[in-house]
């Protein structure tokens, strides 16, 4: 199974300069969270998804892989 959303976060991440740590840190989330998303091994609630679409100035639908 694709894990588009993890790979999107790890660009958006990446183009901000920022780590792991420091993106917890933006969503109040913990650093293994960051990692676990982006290994697709979990997937965010819909309050994360909203902050990180608001963080990144992105919609959620790309987030989640449904639109380029």
């Amino acid at each position: 199974m694709d894990n588009v959303f993890g790979e999107r976060l790890r660009e958006l991440r990446k183009e901000k300069k920022l780590g792991q740590v420091a993106l917890a840190d933006a969503l109040k989330v913990g650093k293994s969270v960051i990692s676990l998303w982006e290994l697709g091994k979990c997937e965010p609630k819909l309050s994360s998804l909203v902050a990180m679409a608001k963080f990144f100035d992105v919609t959620i639908d790309y987030l989640a892989g449904l639109e380029d």
